[in-house]
């Protein structure tokens, strides 16, 4: 273990702006949920008529998870049970970044061979981690204690938060060692979040039923930590079975790498062809080749969240229904119609934050193809940088309109009127094209600071979520392409702004590619 300390500065240090972003854009949501429902009821009877609906509604449920009370602290910690996840994205994807890619870049060969423990940068990679969501699970104590919640159950949704971050940042670690690539890692350690998500929803749904496959959520940790009921039970059972997984995966972890070399995996790449296949003559088809994993997985991903959206959004309109209360409720803003549009504005919103990840994604492989040699490789024929790089920048901005339009017209079909909601998502592409060229910008012009792009992201999030709540100026939320898309559905179709985002991430784009074309590669 030694030099786990230094190596913990230096991640710590090359974090130093994503993750205090993740950390406060997340931490802040149970705040953010308290003051809405706080706005949203002006009667207990409200909230309650509300509570009774949602617990048994298998569209929320499949969203949120189970609900089993009424209270304000009970319904902040149902409406943000997808948060859970997004943590454990975020800590699986800062393990992987400080043990696997590093080790694919060749920089943990180079750490290594100074005075540093074999587990030492995995330690440091994991501690970093885990101090994170640990600050985040005390942010989330101290602010919805200001609130009035009570210290329990605030406790209690803290220890929640930071166990699903210490969770799959185990998990994580795992895929480290599994794949020799850190693409793969990510692959790896991505599905079986996803895995852990739709096993805690089957049985949630089932839960509400008869119950036979309700066994389902607890093979899952998003199932465990869905069962602490903070607010409620404060049930600490499920909360440590978490902790011991957490500690088992880490654990196991550092055994698997002492089962492999520095820069091999416990499953081996396969060799390719000899000679590359007819159709890869061309750098667009060489980018099909690399890109066509993630592209239909992406589009396969956001077509079943469409489906969730869509399903969610009639149950909200049965509320109205089924409640004079709740219909009270929904008439101060607007009638059961301006609250679907909203629902749809909010989700298509979401969704478009999200497929930016996909276009960032998408935009650095041109950055991982210059770090490990490939595009100085395909460089040195008769293809040109900037028909390399339009190869990869096509699915950038081509692929996240075809995982929106996949979410938009399912969740449009599934509610019954696909027009509008398929126009709200499709909307969203100018400000996703944005976050693109800021990529390729930094791809072309600071390539040591591409991996920036994810912070843009983050900011946009965190400036949808807490802005408008912490009142910050115009300006601030301006700051976000997502800020200039129009309302939609309900709102006015504005072509300015849209034409207005078009530009700029042509702009970017642009002075990306010229830059790329005018620098060493690889740097």
């Amino acid at each position: 273990m030694t030099g786990t300390l230094s190596l913990l500065r230096l991640v710590l240090r090359r974090d130093r702006v994503a993750m205090p972003l993740w950390v406060l854009g997340l931490g802040l949501l149970p705040y953010v949920y308290v003051t809405g429902f706080d706005t949203l009821f002006a009667t207990a009877q409200e909230r309650i008529d509300y509570a009774r609906i949602s617990s048994g509604n298998a569209g929320f449920v499949a969203l949120y998870g189970p609900l089993h009370g009424d209270s304000i602290g009970e319904l902040t910690v149902w409406r943000g049970g997808f948060v859970p996840v997004m943590i454990g994205l975020a800590a699986l994807l800062t393990v992987i970044r400080h043990t696997r890619a590093d080790e694919e870049a060749g920089r943990t060969e180079l750490i290594r061979a100074t005075v540093v423990g074999r587990f030492a940068q995995l330690a440091a990679a994991v501690l970093g981690t885990a101090a994170a969501c640990l600050v985040m699970g005390v942010l989330v104590v101290v602010t919805l204690i200001g609130k009035g919640l009570p210290a329990g159950g605030s406790v209690a949704l803290g220890a929640v938060f930071t166990l699903s971050g210490w969770v799959f940042a185990g998990v994580g670690a795992v895929a480290a060692q599994v794949s020799e690539t850190a693409r793969g890692a990510r692959t790896i350690a991505v599905l079986v979040l996803g895995a852990a998500y739709v096993l805690r929803m089957g049985g949630d749904i089932s839960a509400l039923g008869d119950e036979r496959m309700e066994w389902l959520s607890w093979l899952s940790p998003v199932g465990w930590l869905h069962r602490v009921f903070p607010f409620g039970a404060d049930a600490w059972g499920p909360a440590l079975l978490t902790l011991v997984v957490s500690v088992a995966t880490v654990g196991a972890a550092a055994y698997l790498s002492t089962r492999r070399d520095v820069g091999g995996a416990l499953v081996a790449g396969r060799l390719g062809p000899a000679t590359a296949a007819a159709g890869l003559n061309s750098p667009v088809a060489l980018a099909w080749r690399l890109h066509r994993g993630l592209l239909f997985g992406w589009t396969g991903g956001f077509a079943a969240l469409g489906l969730v959206f869509g399903g969610v959004a009639g149950s909200v309109a049965e509320l109205t229904e089924d409640s004079a209360n709740v219909s009270e409720v929904f008439s101060r803003f607007g009638g059961a119609d301006a609250v679907l549009d909203n629902y749809f504005s909010t989700t298509a919103a979401i969704c478009g934050v999200i497929v930016s990840c996909y276009a960032v994604q998408a935009a650095l492989r041109m950055r991982d193809e210059e770090q490990t040699g490939h595009a100085e490789a395909v460089l040195s024929t008769a293809v040109n940088r900037y028909a390399w790089a339009t190869g990869h920048l096509l699915f950038a901005l081509l692929g996240p309109a075809a995982a929106l339009l996949a979410q938009g017209l399912t969740a449009g079909l599934v509610h019954g009127d696909p027009g509008p909601v398929l126009g709200a998502s499709i909307a969203q592409l100018p400000a996703v094209w944005v976050l693109a060229g800021l990529t390729v910008l930094l791809v072309g012009a600071a390539p040591r600071l591409a991996q920036a792009a994810w912070a843009a992201v983050a900011a946009c999030l965190l400036v949808m979520l807490v802005g408008p709540l912490l009142e910050v100026d115009q300006w601030v939320l301006d700051i976000s392409p997502f800020t200039h898309v129009p309302h939609l559905p309900g709102g006015d179709l504005t072509t300015v702004p849209l034409m207005m985002l078009i530009l700029i991430a042509a702009g970017l784009g642009g002075a990306g590619l010229i830059a790329l074309r005018r620098r060493d590669l690889p740097v």
